[in-house]
């Protein structure tokens, strides 16, 4: 079995199961303590924070553990709010931030804040201009992650960062995808990680707070973890994920270079082996292992569970693999296509031989799968010099094939109506007319649904 989804979770790193087994025995104590048992677990916690510290590159009295990257995103939102409170309460996310920092804002605006959502480019990427013309004289926090984690594309933090902090705002990085690569570039000020990302051991997150920001922890407190993480440590989690984030960073480099001709070669093939394919995301400015396409006319949650029998674990972005059957919101806020979306998304030390299994094996599962769903014969009526196709009912890909099934029965300059009540098809519909060269004219209220409006091009 081929393992091709490290951007959702890594496998445990070596070095993390050698530190955690060998501090189990060491670690177990209270660390708050001053007999020796305790003494030893707080050498243990505190050679770990000046580890982890010197991987991040803050200082060690800067960083504190929490129970998850989730807890740590939450607690660093909510924290730099109710200290900059007196400044305002507008934040700024952008608009393909990780679903911890989007429920952050939620929660924030549900409380009566602010919140600005930036928007992205095609690629998946903000403009430093956009968190600019974002910021406001009431602005507590803006939010950025480093990379993002469907699409693989690396972000302008420290350009962003460098215009927060003339304008005296913090920017808080959620760097859970990008911190196992290196070190965040930037004067940011508040930074989250999560150790399942890099090869660490679930359950253990880490929250940076520079000197200087203002922050005021909420909830209930304890002493522990300098008042902003309560509860009992756990030390052996803690030491594995320090001791792995060092290792997976040593190594960053070297396999940088071998993973990024692995996805290139995969970006490169596909379009070729697979038809009507749309491989998503910014070309260069990418994290090294993650490459995520979508394929036309694919049910995403059917291709997963062939590709899953072919021997290979893939995740996606797709509508069809949601449980509200919503498209993915990091895919409609670029405008690509959201069915049948994959991504592939390889940990360390993946095997050449496992990626060219993988390309060899989806043309098939594709065409597999596309057989299956079986492209219905479409319910159509022309009206004057509209064809209409009747998609009420059906979910995506059915809408986007019923489209392109017809699409030639219509002259050049012709409109085809589309009435479909499956919000995927309010993303999906313009994608395919970007990939197809047809013109997206809008949408309109219909008895049942929304219509879409194509006009043939070609």
């Amino acid at each position: 079995m081929a393992y091709f989804d490290a951007a959702s979770s890594a496998p445990l790193h070596p070095v993390a199961r050698q530190a955690l087994q060998a501090s189990l025995d060491e670690g177990w104590a209270d660390p708050a303590r001053l007999y020796r048992e305790g003494r030893r677990a707080r050498m243990l916690l505190d050679a770990a924070r000046e580890a982890a510290a010197e991987a991040v590159g803050c200082r060690a009295d800067e960083l504190v553990f929490t129970s998850s990257g989730t807890k740590a995103v939450h607690s660093g939102v909510a924290g730099v709010l109710a200290g900059r409170r007196r400044v305002g309460r507008h934040l700024i996310v952008s608009a393909v931030e990780h679903s911890s920092v989007l429920h952050a804002a939620d929660a924030h605006e549900a409380e009566g804040g602010a919140v600005t959502q930036v928007e992205v480019d095609r690629a998946g990427a903000v403009s430093v201009q956009g968190y600019a013309q974002a910021l406001r004289a009431d602005t507590a926090l803006a939010c950025l992650q480093s990379a993002n984690h469907e699409v693989g594309a690396e972000q302008p933090v420290a350009e962003v960062a460098g215009v927060c902090r003339e304008a005296g705002v913090p920017l808080l990085v959620d760097a859970a995808q990008s911190l196992g690569w290196g070190r965040v570039e930037g004067d940011w000020s508040v930074l989250t990680g999560s150790a399942h990302k890099w090869g660490g051991p679930s359950g253990v997150g880490l929250l940076v707070v520079r000197k200087g920001v203002r922050f005021a922890a909420q909830g209930p407190l304890d002493e522990r973890e300098s008042g902003r993480a309560a509860g009992f440590e756990n030390i052996p989690a803690i030491v594995a994920a320090a001791a792995s984030l060092r290792a997976v960073q040593a190594e960053a480099a070297q396999e940088a270079v071998r993973l990024r001709e692995l996805t290139e070669r995969i970006r490169a093939r596909v379009p070729r082996l697979v038809p009507d394919v749309e491989v998503v995301g910014d070309p260069v400015r990418r994290l090294p292992g993650v490459v995520t396409f979508s394929c036309l006319y694919v049910d995403g949650e059917t291709l997963l569970h062939e590709l899953d029998r072919a021997g290979f674990s893939v995740s996606s972005g797709s509508s069809c693999t949601s449980s509200t059957l919503t498209p993915s919101h990091v895919l409609r806020a670029m405008g690509v296509l959201s069915e049948g979306n994959v991504r592939v998304s390889l940990p360390f030390g993946t095997a050449a031989q496992d990626v060219e299994r993988f390309l060899e094996v989806l043309p098939g599962a594709v065409a597999s799968v596309r057989e299956k769903l079986g492209a219905p014969v479409p319910s159509t009526v022309v009206r004057e010099d509209v064809l209409v196709v009747d998609a009420i009912g059906k979910l995506c890909p059915l809408p986007v094939i019923e489209l392109a099934k017809v699409i030639g029965e219509v002259p050049v300059g012709g409109t085809v109506r589309v009435l479909a009540d499956d919000e995927a098809a309010r993303l999906d519909i313009p994608a395919w007319c970007a990939m197809r060269g047809q013109e997206y004219v809008g949408e309109e209220p219909a008895d049942q649904g929304t219509a879409y409006l194509v006009r043939r091009v070609s």
